[in-house]
């Protein structure tokens, strides 16, 4: 299915310029801000979180303790992404062995994997590749936090080291024009270690319910869509499906060639709720979209997941089938997605 969507970027906020703003509010944090907080209770004591307001109907939870990852999103008053049962929680908590990452996986809109693999964990030469790898629970450094030019912008640095291994920066800005319904956020990782470093990731993007419902419909701009295994290829002709919650329901992953076009689109339309979602990214550094279908009891998600390469085997399969991509030292990569709200295109039946 090919589809792209787009809405008329808005201009000013409910309908008045920026330049009339200051003759009709005494303070623009009446209409849009960027609120920082810390946490105080349960697993995410002592976690920073910073909340973004539009004043277009979006409101966004950005995590600066896990790699300035988002959480908790609302528009017009409906939350769209999925929380796990383990909530989003410090990152003092997680652990970076095995697939303890599930145990500190909040979910969210989006959970950053990497830097140096994702995917099942794994082990070359005594060194350990956990699941999804570990600059997901890794604090940022933040840089800013403002209104600039009409956008409300959030700038930090994560950066993934070790002594006698890889030294990896992750320089994150997430944006949003005032009074709109759009978050773009742009990666640029940088190599600062003294010798080429394989360099794996993956953007998990996790919507939950209401938006994702048996009324809604999932499109994604795809030539070709590949089953991870069997459990996928037993519903590959319905991965565009999207299924009430249903007990024992096990896990499918399918594959999409988005190499068709040079910006991929994924859409979820909700004509009840009468919002639609819309994900897209650059298909030149982020090759690959890994879809994520779970419709079990209380883990009722739909994954969308760009990657800068199509295995999603671990790290020591990577390597092992030539698949994993490497910078070289001082070499920087670039990745942009944009995450854009607006009103249904489809009829309510």
């Amino acid at each position: 299915m090919n589809t792209k969507t787009t809405w008329e970027v808005p201009r000013g906020v409910y309908g008045i310029s920026a330049e009339e703003l200051p003759y009709r509010v005494g303070s623009l944090s009446q209409l849009a801000r960027i609120e920082k907080f810390s946490e105080d209770d349960g697993k995410a004591r002592g976690a920073r979180r910073l909340r973004i307001v539009t004043g277009g109907g979006l409101e966004a939870d950005v995590h600066p303790d896990r790699a300035l990852d988002l959480g908790q999103v609302s528009y017009q008053g409906v939350p769209v992404a999925w929380i796990s049962p383990a909530g989003i929680t410090s990152p003092a908590l997680g652990e970076a062995r095995g697939t303890e990452w599930l145990r500190s996986f909040g979910g969210g809109l989006l959970a950053t994997c990497g830097l140096d693999t994702f995917g099942p964990p794994s082990s070359i030469g005594g060194r350990d590749y956990s699941m999804h790898g570990r600059v997901g629970i890794t604090p940022a450094v933040l840089q800013e936090t403002r209104i600039v030019s009409g956008e409300l912008v959030i700038r930090g640095e994560v950066r993934q080291s070790t002594v006698f291994g890889e030294n990896l920066v992750l320089r994150r800005t997430i944006s949003a024009p005032l009074g709109g319904a759009s978050l773009t956020v742009e990666d640029t990782v940088t190599n600062e270690g003294p010798s080429e470093a394989g360099h794996m990731v993956l953007y998990h993007v996790n919507l939950g319910w209401p938006l994702v419902s048996e009324q809604a419909q999932l499109n994604i701009s795809s030539a070709h869509v590949t089953p991870r295994d069997d459990d996928a290829a037993a519903a590959v002709a319905r991965w565009h499906e999207i299924e009430p919650p249903q007990s024992g329901f096990k896990e499918q992953v399918f594959l999409h060639d988005v190499s068709n076009r040079a910006e991929a689109c994924a859409t979820i339309d909700n004509p009840t709720l009468g919002i639609a979602f819309s994900l897209q990214f650059d298909t030149a550094a982020l090759p690959a979209l890994h879809q994520w279908k779970m419709a079990g009891h209380g883990q009722y998600v739909m994954g969308l997941e760009p990657a800068n390469t199509s295995h999603v085997y671990g790290r020591r399969s990577a390597e092992e089938s030539a698949a994993l991509p490497v910078l070289s030292v001082g070499e920087s990569t670039t990745y942009r997605m944009s995450f854009t709200f607006g009103p249904s295109r489809r009829e309510q039946t």
